[in-house]
Order: C-alpha cells, then sequence, then structure tokens
C-alpha cells in the first residue's frame, strides 16, 4: 500500500506529519469500532435476549451523537480540531472497551452511546481535517489510501477476534475490552508524539448553512437513510436468518476488509478518472440491484456475496465529500462536516426503530425501502455537474460564487 510505504521512504526522519497522524487515526479508530460492530448481534442476542425491536432501539440510539454532531462547531473554540479528534478517539475506545461488561438493556445502550459519540465526533472532525490538509487533487486517492489503511485495522482486528473466539476460546467480554484497549494506546502514543499542526484556513466557528450546498446536503441525507439498511439489518439477516456466529460474522468482515484494502485507493483514482457524478450513478445503480437481492435471498453464500458487494458501493461515497470540497469555501469545512454528519442522521435516528418493527412483519420490505432510497439517490447524482466548482454547484439552478476565504 503506497501510503504505507512512505513511512520507510520520504517520510523517514520526518514522520511527525499530519499525514502520519491521519494513518494512525485510521489504523486506530477500526481496532475498537470494528470489534462492536463485528460482536455487537451475537453479544445482544446472547447475552440480553435482543430482537429486532431492541436491536433497532439500540442503533437508533446509536445514531443519536451522529444527529447532534454538528456541536463539534461549539467546541472548537475551547478544543483545536486535532485535540477534539484525539478526545473522541479516546471516548470510542473506552465504550468499546466496557460494553462487554454491561451485558443487559439498559447496559448496552449506554455504553452504545457513550462508543458512538466518540466515534461520530472522530469522523466528523477527521472529515474537516482532510479537506483542508490534503490538495484537492490528491484528495480522492488519499481518502481512498485511508479506507484502505482502516481496513488493514479491521483486518487485524477481525483476525484477532476469529482467534480469540474460535481457537482460544476468549470471551467477548475480554475481546471489547483488548480492542478498546489498543485504541486507547495509540490516542496516547498520538498525544505525546505529535505537535500540534496549524490550520490552513481559520475555520467557521458557528453553525454555517448554505443554499450552494443543497445538493450536498441531499446527498448526505440519502447516503445517511439508506446507509441504515447496511449497517442495521444486513448483518442481522446473516445472524437471524441463516444462523451466522460471531466467528462466522467476523469472517465475513475479513473478506470486506482484504477487498476494501485492495479496492479502496484504486477506487479514490477511479472517481478523480471519472468525476463525482459518474462515480455516484455507478454505486446508486449497483445499490439499488443489491438491496432488491437482498429482499428475496434464500441461500447464506448468496447473502454473503451481496454484503461484500454492498460494502464496496459504499467506499465510493468518497465522492460525496469530494465534490463538497470542489464547491466550498474552505473556511466552511469544519462547521459543514458538522452539519453534514447531522444531517446525514437525521434519518439515522428514528429508521431503525421504525424499520425494526416492520422487520417484525417483514423482513424483505426493509431492504426493498433500501431500494427505493438507493434509487432516489441516482436521481440526485445526476444533478452533479461534470466539472463542479464554486459557480458551477448543481445542473439545476444558477449561484454565485462564495467570497475568498480570507
Amino acid at each position: 500500500m503506497e501510503i504505507l510505504k512512505k513511512f520507510q521512504g520520504e517520510w523517514k526522519g520526518d514522520w511527525r506529519r499530519p499525514e502520519v497522524l491521519l494513518v494512525l487515526m485510521a489504523l486506530a479508530m477500526p481496532l475498537a469500532f470494528s470489534t462492536w460492530m463485528a460482536l455487537i448481534n451475537n453479544f445482544s442476542v446472547e447475552r440480553a435476549d435482543f430482537t429486532g425491536a431492541e436491536i433497532g432501539t439500540l442503533q437508533s440510539l446509536r445514531e443519536i451523537p451522529g444527529f447532534l454532531a454538528f456541536g463539534v462547531v461549539f467546541l472548537l473554540p475551547i478544543f483545536r480540531e486535532q485535540t477534539l479528534a484525539l478526545i473522541s478517539l479516546m471516548l470510542l475506545g473506552i465504550g468499546t472497551a466496557i460494553t462487554g461488561m454491561f451485558p443487559t438493556v439498559i447496559g448496552l445502550y449506554l455504553t452504545t452511546v457513550l462508543m458512538s459519540i466518540g466515534f461520530h465526533y472522530y469522523e466528523t472532525v477527521r472529515q474537516s481535517v482532510v479537506l483542508q490538509w490534503i490538495d484537492k487533487e490528491e484528495a480522492p486517492h488519499f481518502m481512498g489510501q485511508l479506507l484502505a489503511i482502516g481496513s488493514l485495522a479491521g483486518l487485524i482486528a477481525f483476525a484477532l477476534i476469529w482467534l480469540a473466539l474460535d481457537v482460544l476460546g476468549v470471551d467477548m467480554v475480554w475481546v471489547y475490552a483488548m480492542s478498546g484497549g489498543m485504541t486507547i494506546a495509540i490516542v496516547v502514543f498520538c498525544f505525546k508524539a505529535f505537535p500540534k499542526f496549524p490550520e490552513h484556513v481559520e475555520q467557521n466557528k458557528k453553525l454555517v448553512l448554505r443554499s450552494q450546498y443543497w445538493l450536498f446536503y441531499a446527498l448526505t441525507f440519502m447516503a445517511g437513510a439508506r446507509r441504515q439498511i447496511f449497517v442495521v439489518f444486513a448483518g442481522f439477516l446473516m445472524v437471524e436468518k441463516f444462523n451466522f456466529s460471531a466467528a462466522d460474522i467476523t469472517l465475513m468482515f475479513l473478506a470486506n476488509g482484504v477487498l476494501t484494502m485492495y479496492f479502496a485507493p484504486r477506487i479514490g483514482k477511479l472517481i478523480g478518472r471519472w468525476g463525482e457524478r459518474r462515480a455516484l450513478t455507478f454505486e446508486y445503480i449497483g445499490l439499488t440491484g443489491v438491496f432488491i437481492a437482498y429482499a428475496f435471498v434464500d441461500t447464506a453464500w448468496v447473502a454473503v456475496g451481496l454484503y461484500i458487494v454492498d460494502h464496496l458501493f459504499f467506499a465510493m461515497a468518497i465522492a460525496i465529500k469530494t465534490y463538497f470540497q470542489k464547491i466550498a469555501d474552505p473556511a466552511d469545512f469544519a462547521s459543514t462536516a458538522g452539519v453534514s454528519f447531522s444531517i446525514n442522521h437525521i434519518a439515522a435516528v428514528f429508521l431503525p426503530v421504525l424499520f425494526g418493527l416492520l422487520w417484525l412483519v417483514s423482513p424483505s420490505a426493509v431492504f426493498l425501502a433500501g431500494a427505493g432510497m438507493a434509487a432516489l439517490s441516482l436521481v440526485l447524482a445526476r444533478l452533479i455537474p461534470d466539472t463542479p466548482t464554486r459557480e458551477n454547484v448543481a445542473n439545476v439552478g444558477r449561484y454565485k460564487a462564495l467570497p475568498a476565504a480570507e
């Protein structure tokens, strides 16, 4: 992987750079979050007797901090973005580490919220600093490389989970504790090892909603609604319908990680070559077909194939971020990152509960709703210009360019 080779090449002797910090944070996050995701369905069913209704409620609670991600803006006068990202990662590590210690409905709800605050605030700030620290020309490829780095960390986590559960017989309680502990250790190292990097453009420290960004907001909202079908119910389908064990789920995640590690940088390059409009069109056509297939799948290996293809399509969501980078005032990156995360999670707060109840009646209907969301996203993607700029943000309407950031 190109980004890791730089540790041995041009970064040798000068490793305390923003890019290296981004890589280490990209490694730290999945160690905790991937473990939480891999085990939560089995842990909640086996230890707390969850049904579709409880898992839907838990996932809705998990998304509330994402809906409140605009609160990052109010923390910027107190914390630098770099510091806030590391504090958030620390909360993610702590929340994951203690998840197994509270195997009750209420206990899992509370630890999920703590973990989620860390995850969503980290992702909000990370998006902002990547857009600030990385040039527009390099951003799609670099974001793809970061996805690959995250997949590598996920692979490490999944391999350790499989080894612990299937070979060594370690209890899930200890797996949660070890993975969260590794994330905490990396955060402590980053706090001590890296200097405070300067902001290239002073960020707006208030909420910003601009009419010029309407298409970005719409794409972000639909991505959040559609993502719930994959995150919440695709994995739950494997456990409930096909009786997958925690080890089986982990092996499936391992396959996802290997493929993402290989394809994500190439997807980033493809977005740079194709452009955002064509890339997102390809993604949404594919996702529509995948969700329709989910609704009627009766074979376990076919469901696994759909899950892997589904996961790879979501890597193309990089194009939504690079579209925004091209049309936005750089001073809006931090504020809009928080606002966009909140928009992304509006549907996430209530859809898992509603779809959890619908699941009790018809799991197929949940996935068909996801196909409808993907189709609507396709319509929106076609409104992206072939060459988006601050003067040309959408194929409908005309907007004056925003004033240059001072």
